[in-house]
């Protein structure tokens, strides 16, 4: 059984344990409201539900295919709602799905792939039975909210990992596994990017537009939810912003690394290539150098060779070649 808690409110206090094949219990009682919530549910139980619910077939077919962005339908006097989840797994962004059904007097969520479930956040909402009393548009928010702070804790490891990055490009160099981590964190944080940004459009619709089921009273909660998303989205935008500062730094200090190596090589070439110049005169075994004959020649061609390549030295050193 894919159930994972069914349950009447009324007044904002839990009253009792609903079965998913039974008729809604609430009636036109303003102040009550079902909320049920599934994990993996089987066609027949989300079938079930439709036809207790009156669930709109096509938003059915939806949380049952669970390939979904994040979205929100009207259909007639309901809401259905698609959020996606996130959570880091072994390193890699996984992903998950929440469908919302939203009625007068119920609340159904289908949670495909998701890492948390919403037994705390149930526990969290029965301990304030007056937010619960403003019903299922509170809990809508809740739920959203619930999904939402969720990026956050992800974010903050990515950020944490991207610092570290960023100190090991300055510190030293980087190797080639962290230039692929770099690579593969980007295209992580572009995916989910375009999951960020549909979630926002969604709180976006709950705050401004006439929705059924959601009171004008309760759009400032789904504002502060908002806000929230904005607020993972200018994390998602810094944070590639960064990696891609990461990458710049790595490859203009390797070049300058490079550039100076490729000085120093050229200042010692430079250097050598006078006692090789005045080596290879002298070795020409030519009969008529008057050179050769001299009793102090080596001395002087020894002394010439040293001072030359001091002089050398010293030049390279002054203008940080060496």
């Amino acid at each position: 059984m894919s159930v994972v808690a069914a349950f009447l409110y009324e007044n904002g206090h839990r009253t009792r344990a609903v079965a998913i094949d039974e008729p809604s219990p609430c009636g036109a009682d303003k102040s009550k409201f079902v909320w049920i919530g599934l994990m993996e549910p089987t066609e027949d139980e989300l079938r079930t539900l439709q036809e207790q619910y009156d669930l709109h077939p096509l938003a059915v077919e939806d949380a049952l295919k669970a390939h979904q962005l994040p979205k929100v339908d009207v259909y007639g006097d309901q809401l259905f709602v698609v959020a996606r989840t996130a959570h880091l797994h072994d390193g890699q962004v996984a992903y998950g799905e929440t469908a919302i059904f939203v009625g007068p007097n119920h609340v159904i969520t289908v949670r495909h792939e998701s890492a948390r479930t919403h037994s705390a956040l149930r526990k969290q909402l029965e301990a304030a039975p007056k937010l619960l009393a403003h019903g299922v548009d509170y809990v809508l928010h809740a739920v959203l909210d619930f999904i939402v702070d969720g990026y956050l804790p992800m974010m903050e490891a990515i950020e944490e990992e991207v610092l570290a990055m960023e100190q090991q490009a300055l510190d030293a160099f980087l190797d080639r596994d962290q230039v692929t981590r770099i690579f593969q964190l980007r295209r992580q944080l572009t995916r989910f990017q375009r999951i960020v940004g549909p979630m926002g459009e969604v709180c976006s619709k709950l705050v401004r537009l006439d929705m059924p089921c959601i009171d004008p009273e309760a759009r400032p909660y789904f504002s502060d939810v908002l806000d929230h998303v904005r607020r993972v989205q200018a994390l998602v935008d810094g944070l590639r912003e960064v990696l891609t500062s990461v990458f710049e730094a790595s490859l203009l200090l390797e070049q300058r690394r490079q550039g100076t190596i490729t000085r120093q090589l050229a200042a010692w070439a430079a250097i050598l290539a006078v006692p090789t110049a005045i080596a290879g005169i002298y070795g020409m075994n030519f009969e008529n150098m008057p050179e050769l004959k001299t009793e102090y020649g080596y001395y002087v061609v020894i002394a010439v060779i040293v001072g030359l390549c001091a002089t050398l030295y010293l030049r390279f050193k002054r203008a940080r070649w060496l």
